[in-house]
């Protein structure tokens, strides 16, 4: 039986926070005396990289944030003292802009910590949600929450954007690992309990120990279909309500003080246009949603804190553009989260434009404002000292301090589920011979995953963070260096010299975008790249030697591993576990004193899929009557049975079957298609093809424009408008992560494994200006670095300067790379982290002996 209530219209929620009458009274007596611009200034957040204290005073900015890879004058080893020096020059920039008025408004500083303080060089790094949904341990979360609330105070800061309270049903979701489970029970719980070790109980983020929480993502991200990220869900209301809302409801009922919105859509007859007779159709952005916004969560739910919107993502709005919010403003938005310097200007422009000619009312400027303030005072900001002055600010013995860390390795020790074991094989000796192999075996980003100083954490080392402990490092700290042999490739070692391999595998590290699997991908690990196959590949070694095999897998959701559990005595989930691996190590080795010392107790927040193909099998909520599984996802019977229910988890006295695993045997035997001439891939109306940017805070990828500049962080694109090349483009890489793509405008793959049968190349027209300054590569696919691709810097530096060349790569030496021919949605990209300036005229894949074109 499940302890959820099913709700058949939205609830009034009553929040723990009570309505504070003086805190109302400030609240309307400041507003009452505030201009329209700094009436604005509050609604709008930038980011620290694209704002100055002087910013502030200028336009009364209320508050601001800093993102995954973000940090003071770009240094990533800033320390705490920089943070709270940044932090308190802001604060300071506030206070004095209202300088001989009757009153002041207080800043307000936000950060993504979404698993401890992990944008900060030295704070703790707690596992990611779904280790912690598999702990099953409330009072662990509201313990954590505490411990970084503390971390995140001890920076001067005042607000996170935590906890994620999405219920993913689809792992091919790039941020599945951001959700407790796909069961709405656990994340109801695990909601109300993060809020309260946040926040504090009741009032209690007026203490400078605690901060605001932000539950996100309302509402429903975790259901879209086939699991893409800022993709459409379809389900009926009242799935969206009994499934990817109850986080929300107990996060709300906690006292949760902000709400963050979904860059994903609802298409549902109930999520109507709010202004039908103006501007284009609404597209079903849940950020123009009046009625998911307004309508439902502050109207039937009784929301009344900061309603914000995620990064950029009013821009994805019909009606709306980087620089101009109109329409998400009127469906609810009350702080905008704008990153680049002149969209925050041009928001704030255009905003007060709207309400003096009527487009926005004034009424939804004062309600946007007057939540603002309210969270302010509720968050005790009038009260506190500047954030160089408070408490935990001028202390050097709480981030990242041995009572935190404890905690995070107590928290890696119960998120451990064990799939299989063969009787005695653990607890392991601490006086046993240890081979440690496998691609995670000494690798601290497949530990910590995303949002981890970095956004995609997939560039952070150990020196990023101190005191970190991989898992190698654990295993000689247990069984000694003489004991520990450590080689991930099996490339040196002779199994047979040991008592136990421990075989370490996992993905890399990824977050939002590069982490999602394309519909039509499989969860098979071995599959998804080539580096993940030879860890398969050491396993079958290891088990040809007869070596005893213990297996931790990391990764951010269930994959298909069965051949792999298969040749594994023992097969233990890490999840992504943080910088704690002594956790996992607490638990595989006996105690000093020969015991037993911790049993395993994670128990699966997932099912765990029996085929590739169980993209979408969740548990049937029971609180649910007459559920039908939607669209979107499987039903979890027949071949989509799953291979471990949720819930499964083994403890160590538990043997698991003899007989192996039943193997998913489903081949695709689809024909190569022939291939008929070239592949025209080039700009212009009707080539078929759409050309985007993205990157580095390029989270939208726009649209690339074959009659005008496009500019943006990364990159700067030209059209050349040559007579002989008509679709030429001039390219300026910046030095930041970017790159540049041509689409299928269908955004469905097409099958181009003809092309290598036809000994095909892709062939481009070029012209160097700057040669790149570090690796230029060259792919077919948009997700780098999930995929591989082919360097081409040092042909491009050796191209004659300023003269026409063509580029040749053969399409063989892609799928030689692991490149996937047989679904190809984007045939050219070109990428690099460096700085480089050249133009790209024709873009074509061409078979081998076609005739060459005048």
């Amino acid at each position: 039986m499940s302890r959820l209530t099913h709700h058949a219209d939205w609830p009034a929620i009553r929040s723990d926070v009570p309505v504070s009458p003086a805190d109302e009274r400030r609240v309307e007596e400041i507003l009452s005396q505030l201009t329209l611009e700094e009436k604005v200034g509050q609604m709008i957040q930038p980011e620290l990289a694209e704002l100055t204290p002087q910013d502030v005073r200028d336009y009364h900015i209320g508050s601001a944030l800093n993102g995954a890879g973000i940090w003071p004058d770009g240094n990533r080893q800033a320390s705490r003292g920089d943070w709270v020096k940044t932090v308190d020059a802001f604060w300071e920039a506030a206070d004095s802009a209202y300088e001989g008025r009757p009153f002041r408004i207080p800043f307000m500083w936000a950060t993504d910590a979404v698993h401890g303080h992990n944008n900060v060089r030295g704070a703790t790094i707690f596992p990611h949600n779904i280790g912690l949904g598999a702990a099953r341990d409330p009072d662990l979360l509201c313990r954590i929450g505490a411990a970084t609330a503390r971390e995140i105070a001890a920076t001067g800061m005042d607000w996170t954007f935590a906890p994620t309270v999405t219920t993913p049903r689809d792992r091919r979701w790039g941020r599945y690992f951001e959700g407790y489970a796909e069961d709405p029970e656990v994340v109801h719980e695990y909601a109300s309990a993060m809020v309260r070790g946040l926040q504090g109980e009741a009032g209690g983020t007026a203490d400078d120990t605690r901060v605001v929480a932000c539950v996100k993502h309302w509402v429903a991200d975790g259901g879209t279909a086939d699991g893409a990220d800022r993709g459409t869900a379809r389900c009926p209301e009242d799935l969206v309500r009994n499934i990817h809302a109850v986080g929300f409801f107990s996060g709300l009922r906690a006292g949760a003080q902000s709400v963050m919105v979904s860059f994903s859509s609802w298409e549902n007859a109930a999520n109507y246009d709010h202004s039908p007779d103006t501007g284009p159709a609404y597209n079903h952005k849940i950020h123009g949603s009046r009625y998911l916004i307004t309508d439902v969560l502050k109207g039937r739910m009784g929301f009344d804190g900061i309603v914000i919107s995620d990064w950029d993502a009013h821009a994805e709005v019909a009606g709306c553009t980087a620089g101009d919010a109109g329409y998400a403003i009127n469906a609810g938005i009350d702080v905008l989260m704008v990153a680049g310097r002149s969209a925050w200007q041009s928001v704030h422009r255009t905003t007060c434009e709207h309400v003096r000619a009527g487009r926005i009312p004034a009424g939804r400027i004062d309600d946007a404002v007057r939540r603002v303030l309210r969270v302010k005072a509720r968050a005790g900001l009038w009260d506190k000292p500047r954030p160089r002055e408070r408490s935990l600010a001028t202390r050097t013995d709480v981030l990242g301090c041995a009572e935190h860390r404890a905690l995070a390795r107590e928290a890696v020790r119960k998120s451990l589920v064990l799939l299989k074991h063969r009787q005695g094989v653990l607890p392991l000796s601490r006086s046993a011979r240890v081979l440690v192999t496998g691609s995670g075996a000494d690798d601290i980003q497949k530990q910590v995953g995303g949002w981890t100083l970095t956004w995609q954490g997939n560039d952070v080392t150990l020196d990023d963070l101190p005191g970190a402990t991989t898992l190698a490092q654990a295993v000689r700290s247990v069984v000694g260096e003489a004991n520990c042999t450590v080689d991930p490739d099996l490339s040196t070692a002779d199994p047979a010299g040991y008592d136990v391999a421990l075989m370490v595998l996992g993905e890399d590290s990824y977050a939002e975008m590069r982490g999602t699997i394309k519909p039509w991908g499989t969860l098979s690990y071995a599959g998804l790249k080539r580096s993940y196959a030879r860890d398969l590949e050491t396993l079958r070694r290891l088990r040809a030697r007869g070596t005893t095999v213990v297996t931790v897998f990391f990764g951010g959701r269930p994959l298909y591993l069965t051949e792999e559990i298969n040749l594994s005595d023992a097969f233990v989930a890490a999840w992504l576990p943080g910088t704690e691996a002594g956790g996992i190590t607490d638990v595989l080795f006996r105690a000093e004193d020969g015991s037993t010392g911790y049993d395993f107790q994670g128990r699966l927040g997932s099912s765990w899929p029996r085929t590739a193909r169980s993209h979408a099998v969740n548990r049937i909520p029971p609180h649910i009557p007459g559920y039908r599984v939607p669209d979107e996802e499987q039903a979890p019977e027949g071949e989509h049975e799953p291979l471990f229910p949720f819930g499964h988890g083994l403890s160590m006295s538990d043997a698991s079957p003899e007989q192996p695993l039943p193997l998913d045997t489903f081949r695709d035997e689809t024909p190569v298609p022939p291939v008929t001439g070239p592949l025209e891939v080039r700009g212009g109306e009707g080539s078929g093809f759409v050309h985007r940017i993205g990157g580095h805070n390029t989270w939208s990828r726009p649209q690339i424009s074959f009659d005008e500049p496009t500019e943006v962080l990364v990159l700067r694109i030209e059209p050349l408008r040559e007579a002989d090349r008509p679709h030429a483009l001039a390219l300026r890489f910046k030095g930041h992560p970017a790159f540049l793509y041509a689409q299928f405008a269908s955004g469905l793959p097409a099958d181009l494994r003809g092309y290598a049968e036809a000994g095909a190349s892709v062939e481009f027209e070029v012209r160097v200006f700057e040669a790149p300054s570090g690796p230029l590569l060259l792919a077919c696919h948009d997700d780098y670095p999930a995929q591989p691709a082919v360097d081409i810097s040092a042909t491009l530096a050796d191209l004659p300067t300023g003269e026409w060349s063509t580029v040749t790569v053969p399409v063989e030496s892609l799928r030689a790379i692991g490149s996937d021919l047989r679904h190809v949605d984007v045939p050219f990209m070109l990428y690099t982290d460096g700085t480089a300036r050249l133009d790209v005229g024709r873009v074509r894949w061409v078979p081998r002996d076609t005739p060459r074109a005048d």
